[in-house]
């Protein structure tokens, strides 16, 4: 790869649509700009050897025969900007005052683009696709989610690190809870919400997207205003970590009685069922049915498919991979639990890293940004 000096990599403002990138040649990235935005595309990993007692390594030299376009997220963007040209026709009086709320220039805390355009495009999909011609885009991303989560329609926003992903999650809890509030029958949206992160600590940060929290985002990010806040406090939002979907024991039983009790090949009357696990982690949830779940920092949560590297795995490695499926596994199956006993609307999903090396599994999307220039959008679950 070439060496490439760029005085400054700041050609976009991020509240506006890139309208400029630096060209990729055949060694790698060059200093000339291209005068229009950069199509959607990711840049194929390389594994290099694993040599012994050391952990497997990837060429990642950006070159111009490693970039894979995605003809569809790119066919999906234009849809999506030809309907924004047209003043976003076919969506509701609520949908279009958050629209106008949130893309007002004469804001003081204004949005970044990739932000805007994140909720757009969820929005558009919602709302306007089908109307407007373009049922093929949710047949598509159906497609490709029953292939990876059968029964979960997963739409994934890769952003990079400082983009604001919190505040995408604000702003589509926003828009799908005042829609359902205002119109409880609409079949299109609702009012409770299950966000599922990795971690204690990511889930304590998440506070902010409750609306009763001192520091709540609508307010300190002026999602809402004070009259849609007050609305908003009227909708169900519950934060949680996958661990909370790992099957827990019941009672209490010596373990010599109760593995005298067990019947080989009969779910263990000691553990929770996958019903009761639901009844459990969205009992703050009540009697709502058909919710949106927002999955925060998924690629912790993917189908793993078995590759041939798996068998080169050995000792530490192998037990790190096994961990990791496990987690993986718990969380997917946590929300197939939660779609068979109360219903999801949607899963929003959002991602931070490209990919994991195969010996961790595949993740749920796959593109990657560069530049800052690209930063979110939806992709097409794998």
């Amino acid at each position: 790869m070439s060496d490439v000096i760029i005085e400054n990599p700041v050609i976009n403002s991020p509240f506006k649509e890139p309208q400029r990138h630096f060209r990729f040649a055949e060694a790698g990235i060059t200093n000339e700009i291209v005068e229009r935005r950069r199509v959607s595309a990711y840049f194929i990993p390389i594994a290099q050897p694993r040599k012994k007692g050391k952990q497997l390594g990837f060429e990642t030299e950006w070159t111009k025969d490693r970039i894979k376009e995605n003809d569809e997220i790119n066919r999906i963007r234009s849809r999506v900007a030809l309907w924004r040209d047209r003043d976003y026709p076919d969506i509701s009086k609520l949908t279009r005052r958050l629209l106008q709320y949130w893309t007002n220039p004469d804001r003081d805390n204004k949005l970044f683009f990739c932000q805007i355009e994140a909720v757009e495009t969820a929005i558009y999909l919602a709302e306007a696709a089908g109307k407007g011609g373009d049922g093929w885009v949710a047949n598509l991303l159906r497609e490709a989610s029953d292939e990876a989560n059968p029964g979960l329609f997963r739409i994934a926003f890769k952003m990079a690190t400082g983009a604001g992903k919190t505040v995408v999650m604000a702003m589509l809890i926003s828009w799908q809870a005042l829609n359902k509030l205002a119109n409880p029958q609409s079949p299109l949206f609702s009012d409770a919400f299950l966000v599922v992160t990795p971690g204690i600590t990511i889930r304590d940060r998440l506070r902010v997207l409750l609306p009763n929290d001192p520091q709540n985002y609508y307010r300190e990010r002026d999602i809402l205003p004070p009259d849609l806040l007050e609305e908003l406090g009227k909708a169900k939002i519950l934060i949680t970590n996958f661990h909370a979907f790992l099957l827990r024991e019941k009672g209490s039983i010596p373990s010599f009685n109760k593995a005298m009790l067990l019947r080989r090949g009969r779910p263990s009357p000691f553990t929770e069922s996958p019903d009761e696990m639901v009844r459990r982690v969205c009992r703050e949830l009540g009697p709502k049915k058909n919710i949106v779940v927002i999955d925060d920092d998924a690629h912790h949560c993917y189908r793993r498919k078995v590759e041939a590297d798996d068998e080169k795995l050995t000792g530490d490695e192998r037990r790190e991979a096994q961990k990791r499926d496990e987690e993986a596994r718990v969380w997917v199956t946590g929300l197939q639990a939660v779609q068979a006993k109360l219903g999801i609307r949607a899963v929003y999903t959002t991602v931070s890293r490209p990919f994991d090396p195969p010996k961790t599994g595949k993740i749920a999307v796959k593109v990657i940004n560069h530049y800052g220039d690209e930063v979110m959008k939806v992709f097409r679950v794998e």
